[in-house]
């Protein structure tokens, strides 16, 4: 048996549990979530560095899973555009059953092996594409169907599982194993298996847009200021950067459609837009380098 199907030994008596307990107990069993992502660590770090190569030859993000795993690749899809100016189509996450997946089951879906491979040739995957498979099981048709036919089409292939020796993590050309044992519902893998795919997906993506320059020390310098809020954090990420008030900062924006690292440069070096732009241009997007050789 799995062990994300096996039955908790810690909570038999869960339907007997007040309320106060049955909450605790939920909620800290999701600390081995974390913790599982913590002992894959060598494992995320052989990710990135394989992956930022192929993405900064012009390559794609492609998320591949089935129910919550295949929704979770969603989130972490759509979440890079306005998090790190990711261009969308840049970031496709594939589901078994469709879109219509996302908002209910869609029965059988997951046991499409051949469904998964017709996605990943619809998508046109190619050599310099990021393809992350994510299934607890670590078994689902679908998505061994399209690691299959996206290693056969050369793209690096990342496998995520939470059980041991899967073979999504097994024939994955880097294999990442979320050890997080059984289930206090047993064998509902949306709790703390789930989470750990969560925490892991958010590491994996955000430190590889830290290696692509899109963060500036710890601070997000990528973002897209498209609503009100973002606006004003984008105004403070650039004072703070630039080390001016906000007042300079927001006219430094006005100037460059709102692109904190182009305001950054402007701000720093005393430069107009196009400068600042063509300056970040020739540096690969980094504003530590285009910065290189100021001393305050």
């Amino acid at each position: 048996m799995l062990n994300t199907e096996r039955p908790s030994s810690q909570h038999t008596a869960l339907d007997q549990y007040d309320s106060r307990t049955l909450v605790r107990a939920l909620a800290s069993d999701h600390a081995v979530a974390v913790q599982a992502v913590v002992e894959a660590g060598d494992a995320l770090a052989a990710a990135v560095d394989a992956a930022v190569p192929r993405l900064n030859a012009g390559g794609r993000l492609i998320y591949v899973g089935a129910g919550t795993s295949g929704r979770l690749g969603l989130l972490d899809s759509v979440e890079l555009n306005p998090t790190f100016s990711w261009p969308t189509e840049r970031a496709i996450a594939c589901l078994a059953g469709g879109s219509s997946a996302i908002y209910q089951a869609v029965e059988g879906a997951e046991d499409d092996e051949a469904a998964g491979a017709r996605a990943m040739g619809e998508a046109g995957i190619n050599g310099n594409d990021v393809v992350i498979l994510l299934a607890a099981s670590g078994g689902t048709p679908y998505t061994l169907g399209a690691l299959r036919a996206a290693k056969s089409l050369t793209a690096l292939t990342i496998g995520i599982a939470n059980n041991p020796n899967a073979p999504i993590s097994n024939e994955a050309e880097i294999g990442i194993v979320l050890n997080t044992g059984a289930e206090a519902i047993s064998g509902s893998t949306r709790l703390k298996a789930g989470t750990a795919q969560k925490v892991a997906l958010n590491t994996l993506s955000s430190a590889i847009m830290v290696r692509l320059h899109k963060v500036y020390g710890n601070l997000m310098v990528d973002v897209r200021a498209t609503n009100k809020k973002l606006v004003i954090r984008a105004v403070r990420l650039t004072a703070q950067a630039a080390k001016c008030d906000e007042a300079r900062a927001r006219l430094a924006l006005d100037a460059c459609d709102f692109s904190v690292k182009v305001a950054i440069v402007m701000i720093r070096l005393n430069v107009d837009a196009g400068a600042a732009l063509a300056k970040l241009s020739s540096v690969g997007g980094s504003v530590r380098s285009a910065l290189s050789g100021l001393t305050a």
